[in-house]
């Protein structure tokens, strides 16, 4: 039997993150052999894994990273199942590690295949089951190339990624405000255009439903009742729907005893309030259409245009 020595056991240590009983172990069985040793610890992360197969791995790290042209980003979710691995400083860095071998890739099947220490990323995954005890993947991998990318991660939680329409000397802020944007209120479209017919069709029936049904608790209680919608994207609102809009609203004031020479005074504040009622889908879902968080009275399109020739072509958004 081969002399096992503390040194050996503690460079197995480093190289893999095991835990120095297992490190000894792998090394007496592979007879001192190294990279046997190594293989001893993979086909241990490998029975963990089938084990662990059925687990939920919700927990983790999200690393959002750009590379040094800022003209491609990556995000990667390194998966595990408690919040106490997520939280350990060994397991963040892995994932650190892992982002930064991502940027060299395009695809998540071409990233698992990419060599990570001498190993695949893949393996790298199987043999840290092992280490950690827990099932560790990936449970999120977004790439995004553009002619200027921009990223933000908040808390190890949730990353994203802005691409621009240019690399202007105001980018780099544009691109950090616009991707805290996408971080804190969860875009999944550029804008209402991008919407199927379909699509808004069915939503639209089901948000009324849902506010109707809502109301009926509401007025039960004796509460004020929530806005019921005509339409929920500006898709709907045609220049017919505006103009309809726009005499029921000079009728009110009509009614209410306003006097003519101030209705057009009214009449844009108004209108824009029927605007924001009806096109809640897009403020929900669309990211050029939703207010923006450093300034509410502005749309995230609005603050675009008060910075130049530069547009938000695409983004990302991965979160645990």
């Amino acid at each position: 039997m081969a002399k096992i020595t503390a040194a050996q056991v503690n460079e197995l240590r480093k190289k893999t993150g095991a835990g120095m009983m297992d490190c000894k172990k792998a090394l007496v069985e592979a007879e001192g052999d190294f990279e046997k040793a190594i293989g001893v610890l993979r086909k241990k992360g490998q029975k963990i894994a089938e084990k662990r197969a059925d687990r939920d791995s919700s927990e983790g790290a999200v690393i959002a990273k750009v590379n040094a042209a800022h003209n491609k980003g990556v995000i990667v979710s390194l998966n595990c199942e408690t919040d106490f691995v997520a939280k350990n400083d060994d397991f963040v860095t892995l994932a650190h590690a892992m982002a930064k071998v991502a940027l060299e890739t395009s695809s998540l099947e071409a990233f698992l295949a990419s060599d990570f220490e001498g190993t695949s990323v893949q393996e790298k995954l199987t043999e840290q089951t092992g280490v950690i005890g827990e099932k560790i993947e990936i449970g999120g991998f977004k790439v995004l190339e553009a002619p200027f990318v921009g990223s933000y991660t908040h808390g190890n939680k949730i990353g994203a990624l802005v691409g621009l329409s240019n690399a202007a000397d105001n980018a780099p802020e544009i691109a950090k405000n616009i991707s805290m944007q996408v971080a804190s209120m969860g875009a999944t479209t550029l804008s209402y255009k991008d919407f199927d017919l379909s699509f808004i069709t069915s939503e639209t029936e089901a948000r009324i439903a849902a506010i109707k049904k809502d109301n009926i608790e509401l007025a039960r209680l004796g509460k004020k009742l929530k806005n019921v919608p005509q339409f929920i994207s500006r898709a709907q609102l045609s220049e017919a729907v505006l103009s309809e809009a726009k005499e029921a609203i000079i009728a009110e004031l009509k009614a209410e005893g306003k006097p003519e020479q101030i209705w057009d005074r009214i009449l844009p504040g108004k209108l824009e309030r029927f605007i924001a009622d009806n096109t809640t889908l897009d403020q929900e879902k669309c990211l050029l259409d939703q207010s923006f968080i450093m300034d509410e009275k502005q749309t995230v399109a609005q603050y675009l245009s008060t910075k130049g020739d530069v547009d938000v072509i695409s983004f990302e958004r991965v979160s645990l």
